[in-house]
């Protein structure tokens, strides 16, 4: 189902000076573009290795040899420059061609010969199961190489890809520099409002909006930026849950300095979670698979909901060394 896409703070002015003097922001999710505008409103929006000669590989992670380069240079594709692996299929002359450009081919981009029939390699699918191949993101930082069928696990999470809008449900579909992640957020979506402090109210408000919702806000302490997402899902026809997490605008390794604390606090009853907030690069979709995350149903929302709004107290604080 489609997400609501996020609402300006500006629609909360009402309620806007009142709120940040009680150091909480409203919030709500806007419903379809052809639904009415909600009242008060925002932001619902291993490197592996395997046994080869030492006279072949300079090992993972270690400096790369002339040699070794000159090794892996022979696999690299004339289209578009990546590595050709396994499968290797070659044209009739003998030359490379990636598996991905070959689909886009009908020719040979070296000979201009037919590549049709598919004629495997053999000889060199032995050699690039001998090699250790460098991560695709070397030139940004990486120094692992690894074993050809290693390579594209890990890629998926090297530290150093570009990182993707961390915005959820959104259909942004930006990408680029850590440090470009902020700039990008303040210009493109500035309906995301940032609090300052380490311990902050987060008011989501219309919670009982019908099927997937999003809200979302910064929080901004330790020197850090965190984004605080509260996400609405319908798991099956009228059974509802909501995932609340932290997420830090930084790296794995940057996270684990902090500690955050959510918390459901009212009409007698507490409920609280505590953890270690993610790196925006593992996003809010595998907490949420894997429940690593406050969850809660419907039920439990009204419990400590007022009037369709629901607070939830945010904590974040350094790891003792």
């Amino acid at each position: 189902m489609s997400r609501p896409s996020s609402a300006g703070p500006g629609a909360s002015k009402p309620c806007g000076k009142q709120q940040q003097q009680q150091q909480q922001q409203q919030h709500a999710p806007s419903p379809a573009a052809a639904a009415p505008a909600a009242a008060a409103t925002i932001a619902a929006s291993g490197a592996g290795s395997s046994a080869v000669p030492a006279a072949v590989l300079s090992g993972a992670g270690g400096p790369v040899s002339p040699q070794h380069h000159e090794l892996t240079s022979l696999f690299e594709c004339p289209v578009c420059f990546d590595y050709v692996l396994p499968p290797i299929l070659q044209c009739q002359a003998g030359h490379l061609v990636c598996n991905q450009c070959r689909q886009k081919l009908s020719l040979c981009p070296t000979c201009r010969g037919s590549l049709t029939p598919s004629i495997r390699n053999l000889a060199m699918e032995k050699v690039a199961s001998a090699v250790l191949f460098p991560c695709k993101y070397a030139t940004t930082g990486c120094s692992l190489t690894l074993h050809h069928t290693e390579k594209p696990e890990h890629e998926d999470i090297c530290e150093y890809r570009p990182y993707s809008c961390p915005c959820p449900g959104a259909s942004c579909k930006w990408q680029g520099s850590l440090e470009a992640v902020m700039s990008h957020l303040m210009h493109a979506h500035k309906s995301i409002t940032t609090l300052q402090g380490e311990d902050i109210v987060f008011l989501a408000t219309d919670i009982n909006l019908p099927g997937a919702v999003d809200w979302v806000m910064m929080q901004s302490c330790f020197g850090h930026h965190f984004m605080l997402v509260l996400e609405k899902q319908e798991k099956y026809e009228g059974h509802q849950q909501f995932f609340a997490i932290v997420l830090l605008i930084g790296t794995r390794k940057q996270a684990e300095n902090f500690a955050y604390r959510l918390e459901l606090n009212g009409n007698r009853r507490r409920l609280t979670w505590e953890a270690t907030p993610r790196s925006i690069h593992d996003g809010v979709s595998a907490a949420i698979l894997n429940s690593d995350c406050l969850v809660f149903d419907t039920a439990i929302a009204h419990l400590f909901a007022d009037n369709g709004n629901l607070g939830i107290n945010v904590t974040i604080s350094t790891c003792c060394p």
